[in-house]
């Protein structure tokens, strides 16, 4: 078949992982976990009986094989057996199960099956395990590892002195692994609350009611079986579940839009940090390491160009896109429920995929940049009038009227030179000792506590 996403193509080495924890068999898996433990839970709420035995089946049918994927898809579209087509695939999983479980002991209480449920509460349940696994298995280890690489370029640059640029212009100096330090220092915030975000999910049936179910057994605490259900299942996990008590049909997947969120702001982090690193290799101050065979541009043979960089900010944009639209549209839904979100929710795994794409991609451009101190050195040298920040700011100390201005008039818009500032050093009005102070200035020394920030734990 035709590979239409560059996620399935190009990419697919980088996201196999992601894929069997997020893609569409993974949702089918999902699926078929959600009937299975909400079956199970039903028999421990006194419903019906079921030995282990039958509940160890059960949960074997959480890895379908790739022909029991064709039977649930055929269910779906074409029909099985005596199956017709369902034109639905939460139903078709339903059917699925009841036909595999036809000739075993369970066959005389397959209608317990998505008792009293709607496919969002089955939906609503997979979405949230899948997002889990995700985050647990996927995302936070290689945050873990982009933020464990720039807390050592931080200490490992610590010293190395680099001209800072506001508004573009030179400004006063700051050091190389400082720099590093406020990417890492940013991610370790957001990484935080990565880690101590929670999704729900709902099953309380057709608008959240849980209408059929007291009907049926009016003597059942049921939003205290959907809390038990799910705690359950949170076993083991740091990344916990809950059941949202109060919803229409569909989980409002506000925990969704908080979580999405969360990984935009991660996103910005890495774009703000991509552009900065593209900046510094493009004036010379970061080196790339050429890789044997590797090509970077099909005319001009001489170039290395950084496009590791590049494809992580192209990659976390389209994420971020995705991200943003996610929080807009699935936390609004028409009355009780509208289906627009199902389709919206099929893109959750690919927009996880451009964020590992992308954070693979800056992983792997930090294994090939080093810092040229000597050129980061030569561009210090070549601006010493930043240093007019540090020189009004000692004579303001000791009382120098209009220090400012001075220094305003003698560097605003000229090129100055060491020379120049010492010339214009001994001729102030200022007791000697001032003078030795200023002259003992110099562009990098002028670091303030930039190696302790950039060494801060």
């Amino acid at each position: 078949m035709p590979i239409l996403n560059p996620l399935d193509g190009r990419y697919a080495p980088k996201l196999t992982a992601l894929a069997q924890l997020m893609g569409e068999e993974a949702l089918l898996r999902a699926r078929i976990k959600a009937e299975c433990e909400y079956f199970i839970a039903l028999a421990k709420a006194g419903l019906f009986s079921l030995n282990s035995k039958e509940e160890a089946l059960l949960r074997s049918l959480y890895n379908p094989s790739a022909a029991d994927i064709k039977i649930v898809k055929d269910i779906e579209f074409k029909g099985y057996k005596k199956i017709k087509a369902t034109n639905h695939d939460v139903k078709a999983v339903e059917y699925y199960l009841k036909d595999k479980l036809a000739g075993t002991s369970l066959k005389n209480r397959l209608e317990w099956l998505h008792f009293a449920m709607t496919s969002e509460d089955t939906n609503s349940l997979s979405y949230a395990l899948m997002m889990r696994d995700g985050i647990e298995q996927i995302l936070l280890p290689l945050l873990e590892e982009l933020k464990k690489n720039l807390l050592a370029n931080a200490k490992k640059y610590a010293a190395v002195p680099l001209l800072a640029r506001t508004h573009g212009q030179p400004a006063v100096p700051t050091t190389f692994g400082k720099e590093f330090k406020v990417f890492e220092y940013r991610l370790a915030r957001q990484l935080e609350q990565l880690k101590k975000q929670q999704l729900s999910c709902k099953l309380g049936g057709a608008v959240g009611n849980f209408n059929a179910h007291g009907a049926a057994f009016g003597g059942v605490n049921w939003p205290r079986f959907a809390a038990g259900l799910v705690s359950g299942l949170n076993k083991g996990h740091k990344t916990k579940i809950f059941v949202w008590e109060v919803s229409t049909q569909i989980d409002p997947h506000d925990t969704y839009a908080e979580l999405f969120d969360n990984l935009r702001r991660i996103n910005m982090i890495f774009i703000d940090f991509a552009q900065d690193i593209w900046r510094y290799i493009s004036d010379g101050l970061i080196k790339q390491r050429a890789v044997e065979g590797e090509i970077g541009s099909s005319a001009m043979p001489q170039k290395v160009n950084p496009i590791d960089f590049e494809n992580a900010e192209g990659n976390l944009g389209l994420a971020n896109a995705l991200f943003g639209y996610f929080s807009g549209k699935l936390t609004v839904s028409r009355l009780q429920r509208d289906l627009s979100d199902s389709t919206v929710q099929r893109n959750i795994g690919p927009a996880f995929g451009y964020c590992v794409v992308g954070w693979r991609a800056l992983l792997k451009g930090l294994g090939k940049i080093a810092v040229d101190a000597p050129a980061c050195e030569a561009m210090l040298n070549a601006h010493p009038e930043v240093l007019a920040e540090g020189i009004q700011t000692i004579l303001r100390a000791h009382g120098v009227a209009g220090a400012y201005e001075k220094l305003k008039d003698f560097t605003r818009g000229r090129k100055i030179t060491k020379a120049d500032i010492a010339a214009f050093i001994d001729g102030l009005a200022v007791p000697a000792a001032v003078k030795n102070k200023l002259k003992k200035l110099d562009v990098k020394n002028y670091i303030g506590a930039a190696c302790a920030l950039a060494r801060k734990a």
